[in-house]
C-alpha cells in the first residue's frame, strides 16, 4: 500500500509557514551510510565554492588557458545535461503521444531532469572567471549573441522555467492548492511543447560548443556533424538515466508505490529499452559513415584509434545488442545492465571531447588532471542533488499516487467530456 500524505489545510500565512516548518523535518533515518558519507562531502565542497569564488579559478582547480575546460564543463555540464534528457524524451511520450504506459515514472523524470539543470548545468556559473558577468545574457551587459554560449545560456534559463511548469502540479497538490494545481495543468502541454523545442537546440549546442576547436580535438572525434551526434546520443543517454534512476527510486521508496505500479515497471523498462536500442543504433550508424566520409582509417591503428573502438564498440555497439536481446527476452536484468553501459559510454565520448581527445598531442605532463579539490567539488553537486531528490520525492507525490481530489477532479473532467462527446438524441414525438 503506497502512503500518501494528507492534503494540509492552508487558509493564511501562518498555516503556510507551520506546514512548511513540519515539513523541513527530516524524515526517516539520519545515520544512514550514505548520509554519514555524502554530507561531509557536501560541507567539504560548500568552503571550497566559497574559496573559488573569492580567489579564482587557480586557488581550487588545475585549469590553464591551454586547457580551460575541466571536470566541471565535460562532466558536470556536458554528461549531466545528457543524462537529462529524458525529461523532454518521456514528456513527449506522455503529454504529445499521449502513451499513459509511461505516466507513473513522468513526474520523476521531469524532477530529476530539472534538478540536473540546477545543479548540473550550475556549474557554468562555477567554471567562468568572472562569475558575476553570468548575467550578461539576461540584462543586456554585452549580450554576445555571436556565441554559442549566449544561445544556450538562454536555453537552459527557458528549459528550467519549462521543467518548473511541467513539475509545478506535484507542488500545489503538495501544498493542497486544488485552483492553483488547475491552472498549472493547463500549462503542462504547452510548457512540454516550448520544453521540447529547446532541448532539441541546446543539446546540440553543447555539442556546437566544440566546432571551433578544430585542430585540438582528435580527428576520429571531430567533425562538422558533432551538434547532431550529441542530440541523438541524448536519447539514449536519458532513457538510460531514466532506467537507471527508476530502478533505485523503485527500490527505495518501494514503500510509497502501490501495487500496480511495482507491476507494470517491467513493462516499462521493456518500453525503454527499445528506444535506447534504436537511438543507440541509429548514434552508431551515423559515427560509422563519418568514420567513412573522412577516410580516417590509419588513425584506427594508433592508440587514440583503439581507444576510439573502444567508445564505439564496447559502449556504443555491445549496450545495443544488450538492449535487444533485454527487449526480446523480456530480460529487464540485462536492459539495467545495457543501460549502465550506454551511461559510461557517454560519459567517456563526452570527456573525450573536453578532456581526453583534447590537444591530445600534449605530453602527459603537461596535460590536464583534475585537482583533488574540483573531484570534491563535483562529488558535493552530486550528493546535493541526490539529497534534494529524496527530500521532494518523500513529500511531494512524485513516485506515489496524487491525493484523492485530484483523482475525483480528473473522473469528473473526464466524464464531462465524454458526454460532450456522445450525441444526445431526441424522440421525435408520434
Amino acid at each position: 500500500m503506497n502512503e500518501t500524505a494528507a492534503t494540509p489545510q492552508i487558509k493564511n500565512v501562518k498555516d503556510f509557514w507551520t506546514f512548511i516548518r513540519g515539513e523541513l523535518k527530516p524524515k526517516g533515518k539520519i545515520f544512514t551510510t550514505f548520509n554519514i558519507i555524502s554530507f561531509p562531502i557536501i560541507v567539504l565542497g560548500a568552503v571550497l565554492i566559497l574559496i573559488r569564488l573569492v580567489k579564482g579559478l587557480g586557488a581550487v582547480t588545475n585549469l590553464s588557458q591551454e586547457f580551460p575546460w575541466g571536470i566541471w564543463i565535460g562532466f558536470d555540464v556536458m554528461v549531466g545535461v545528457a543524462f537529462a534528457g529524458g525529461a523532454y524524451i518521456l514528456t513527449f511520450v506522455v503529454y504529445i503521444l499521449r502513451s499513459e504506459k509511461y505516466h507513473p515514472i513522468a513526474r520523476a523524470t521531469v524532477l530529476n531532469g530539472f534538478l540536473a539543470y540546477v545543479f548540473y548545468a550550475g556549474a557554468i556559473f562555477l567554471d567562468l572567471g568572472r562569475w558575476w558577468n553570468i548575467t550578461n545574457p539576461i540584462r543586456g551587459n554585452k549580450f554576445g549573441v555571436n556565441s554559442v554560449l549566449f544561445l544556450v545560456s538562454w536555453h537552459f534559463m527557458l528549459y528550467m522555467i519549462s521543467l518548473f511548469i511541467e513539475f509545478s502540479p506535484a507542488v500545489a497538490e503538495w501544498l493542497g492548492f486544488r485552483r492553483i494545481r488547475k491552472i498549472l495543468a493547463s500549462l503542462t502541454v504547452g510548457a512540454v511543447i516550448f520544453g521540447i523545442a529547446l532541448s532539441t537546440l541546446h543539446q546540440s549546442g553543447l555539442g556546437a560548443l566544440f566546432l571551433m576547436t578544430k585542430g585540438k580535438i582528435h580527428p576520429l572525434w571531430y567533425t562538422e556533424f558533432i551538434p547532431v551526434l550529441f542530440f541523438v546520443s541524448s536519447i539514449f543517454a536519458g532513457l538510460s538515466m531514466v532506467i537507471f534512476e527508476g530502478t533505485i527510486s523503485h527500490k527505495v521508496f518501494a514503500n510509497q508505490i502501490d501495487h500496480d505500479g511495482r507491476e507494470s515497471f517491467d513493462r516499462i523498462l521493456i518500453g525503454l529499452g527499445k528506444g535506447c536500442a534504436g537511438a543507440l543504433f541509429v548514434y552508431f550508424f551515423m559515427k560509422v559513415l563519418i568514420l567513412i566520409h573522412g577516410k580516417q582509417w590509419p588513425l584506427l591503428a594508433t592508440p587514440m584509434g583503439t581507444w576510439y573502438l573502444i567508445e564505439l564498440i564496447g559502449f556504443v555497439l555491445l549496450p545495443c545488442f544488450l538492449f535487444l536481446h533485454g527487449v526480446r527476452y523480456e530480460n529487464v536484468t540485462v536492459i539495467r545492465m545495457a543501460a549502465i553501459l550506454s551511461m559510461l559510454g557517454i560519459l567517456i565520448n563526452r570527456l573525450n571531447y573536453s578532456v581526453i581527445a583534447y590537444k591530445w598531442y600534449v605530453p602527459l605532463s603537461q596535460r590536464y588532471i583534475p585537482s583533488w579539490m574540483e573531484i570534491v567539488i563535483t562529488l558535493a553537486i552530486l550528493f546535493t542533488e541526490v539529497w534534494a531528490f529524496r527530500w521532494i520525492v518523500n513529500r511531494m507525490p512524485v513516485v506515489r499516487e496524487s491525493p484523492a481530489w485530484v483523482t475525483e477532479e480528473k473522473t469528473v473532467k473526464k466524464n464531462v467530456t465524454i458526454r460532450k462527446g456522445v450525441p444526445q438524441w431526441k424522440v421525435s414525438a408520434t
